[in-house]
């Protein structure tokens, strides 16, 4: 893994990739700063970090989209899958090269909320709580472009795929508003949902029996679930998928002042979660 991360990171240097990615964070962050902190004189430099989530929703495709894809068109992924490396070894240690390139900006920006301090009032807790919870959303959104980048040969389309899908991410909040909020609607849609899970089982496992033992078992406790308390299930999509923002623990540190612990505990498992994903996806080529 140690090989792997040095190889992946030097690569991003070589390039100058790894050089254009952080200029270009680190002055759009400028920018922003010198408009709404030194300009304006808001003393949140939470602020700024929220300007500029959509540039972060640019470069992230642009970081990972040749993690495995490059490699795959390229066909180098051969080297990989014959040599004595662990496959999880390998997304690890590429992960953890693209996590210290955005890393290095992050860091840079705990200097902007010193410069805050010295110009007057500083609300420094919260800045550099809002500087982790903008770092940990920023290694999700990593984590999600790297399995959208394993699953194509073209980088192109692991970029598009990745800004949909964390675009859809940062959005979350007000999707989730627009569910239903009827008790039918919500059995229906959890009783869908379940059910593509259960795809999800089969096509990881590719095992029918117990696919089909999930599927109707699941089916059956919704069923009797709705039977025995149908208001229970009242907003209750709304509210099981309003848990997985993850720009919720963000929003809580940059303007409420809240450090939110579930959230980060939320965010460390949609980082677990895509890395199994990426790993699994990988597994299933090298043995096809």
């Amino acid at each position: 893994m140690r090989a792997v991360y040095k190889k992946e990171l030097s690569s991003f240097f070589r390039s100058m990739t790894g050089y254009v990615l952080i200029a270009f964070l680190v002055t759009f962050t400028g920018v922003y700063f010198m408009i709404y902190n030194l300009s304006q004189g808001y003393p949140y430099f939470s602020y700024t970090l929220s300007s500029i989530m959509l540039v972060l929703l640019v470069l992230v495709p642009v970081l990972t989209m040749r993690s495995f894809a490059e490699e795959r068109k390229s066909k180098t992924d051969q080297l990989l899958f014959t040599s004595p490396v662990k496959i999880s070894s390998i997304v690890i240690g590429k992960y953890l090269a693209m996590v210290t390139v955005y890393l290095l900006p992050n860091l840079l920006f705990c200097l902007f909320p010193l410069i805050i301090k010295m110009q007057g009032n500083a609300y420094l807790q919260s800045d550099y709580a809002s500087i982790f919870q903008f770092f940990l959303m920023g290694c999700v959104f990593i984590a999600v472009g790297m399995f959208f980048s394993s699953l194509t040969e073209s980088p192109i389309i692991a970029a598009v795929s990745t800004f949909a899908a964390t675009l859809v991410l940062y959005i979350w909040e007000y999707l989730v508003n627009y569910l239903p909020s009827g008790a039918v609607s919500n059995f229906i849609a959890i009783l869908i949902l379940a059910e593509g899970c259960m795809a999800l089982v089969w096509y990881v496992t590719k095992n029918r029996y117990l696919t089909a033992a999930l599927g109707a078992a699941a089916a059956v406790l919704l069923i009797v679930l709705f039977i025995v308390d149908s208001s229970s299930f009242e907003n209750l999509l709304s509210n099981l998928l309003g848990n997985l923002d993850v720009s919720k623990a963000f929003n809580n540190a940059a303007f409420n002042n809240i450090f939110d612990v579930s959230g980060v505990v939320m965010e460390l498992t949609g980082i677990g979660l895509f890395v199994f994903f990426t790993v699994q996806s990988l597994e299933k080529r090298r043995w096809s």
